[in-house]
């Protein structure tokens, strides 16, 4: 069964930064794309970066463009978001998403992140 871990979730201030982590655990099956959405409360859940596993090619939402950098960690079957200068407006619970060849997507339980003004 695979799962989906995030972590580094937490309080800080605007113009602050924080690094999320999500390690995929639990089977061999390998995912296509991976990414990072978020969802604030009263909102829709919202694509904030995505990354294409062979290759590494990324790309990012625009109002999180120059701020947040999504990277892989093949060694340790991690995806990373730098996320730098941070607003109010990223407070969001933060979800990784994991998409194999076949269309399958995974999901972990998502990490909060509160920016303070």
């Amino acid at each position: 069964q695979v799962q989906l871990v995030e972590s580094g979730g937490g309080l800080v201030q605007a113009g602050g930064s924080l690094r999320l982590s999500c390690a995929v655990s639990g089977s061999s099956v390998s995912m296509r794309f991976m990414g990072w959405y978020r969802q604030a409360p009263g909102k829709q859940r919202e694509l904030v970066a995505r990354i294409i596993i062979r290759g590494g090619y990324t790309s990012y939402a625009g109002y999180v463009k120059g701020r947040f950098t999504i990277s892989l960690d093949n060694a340790k079957n991690t995806i990373n978001l730098q996320m730098n200068s941070l607003k109010p407006e990223d407070t969001a619970i933060y979800y990784c998403r994991g998409t194999t060849a076949s269309s399958v997507t995974y999901w972990g339980q998502g990490t909060q992140v509160t920016v303070s003004s």
